[in-house]
């Protein structure tokens, strides 16, 4: 397969941000986006789906850190579609169960081409230090949207948010690993009847 990269820029009033991934990585990330907690979240998606990722990010976090958050997401997602190109010759759906002590998540993800999130999460406490976990729902959001895909995220128990948290985004790196992973049985076609998983 053609190397699966993409490096994307995106700039507003609020942020400006630089994303650059490559999907048949060893799992190395450079991520400053200005939100430790987001950092050590985005890790987990790019160690357990061994990509390679990088952001820069600087973000109008005098206000809040809503913007941001959210549009990491969508310059995550743009790369994201970039990198994985028309489909062909993939798995194209991919889930995963992780579990953190007591915390226990499931994501599954279809690269169906249509944006569409399931978020059944529920975390216990606002906040993981100074980070409102609120805003994993619209990094998610922002994802989904503009990778186009189709994303189920469920957690099945835990009474720790971190774990919670953690476990979400593990299991996402996980998933996506899969779906995106070469199917040779596929011989270089579209996983679809329809012949294409394009907008």
């Amino acid at each position: 397969m053609n190397p699966r990269q993409a490096e994307i820029e995106r700039n507003t009033l609020e942020t400006q941000i630089r994303v650059t991934l490559n999907l048949d990585g060893s799992g190395q990330a450079d991520l400053h986006t200005g939100l430790p907690f987001l950092d050590h979240m985005i890790h987990q998606i790019v160690r357990h789906g061994l990509f390679d990722m990088r952001i820069q990010a600087q973000g109008d976090l005098d206000i809040d850190a809503h913007h941001t958050v959210e549009d990491i997401g969508i310059t995550l997602g743009q790369a994201f579609a970039r990198a994985v190109g028309d489909k062909a010759g993939i798995q194209r759906y991919g889930h995963a169960y992780v579990p953190l002590d007591e915390a226990l998540s499931r994501v599954v993800v279809d690269l169906s081409g249509r944006p569409g999130l399931i978020f059944a999460v529920e975390f216990p406490r606002a906040q993981v230090g100074d980070f409102d976990v609120d805003l994993f729902h619209e990094f998610f959001q922002g994802f989904v949207n503009h990778a186009q895909v189709t994303l189920h995220l469920d957690t099945l128990r835990g009474s720790n948010t971190h774990h919670i948290a953690e476990t979400l985004f593990k299991a996402c790196g996980r998933a996506l690993r899969m779906a995106v992973a070469p199917d040779p049985r596929m011989a270089g076609a579209v996983p679809s009847t329809k012949g294409t998983l394009t907008l």
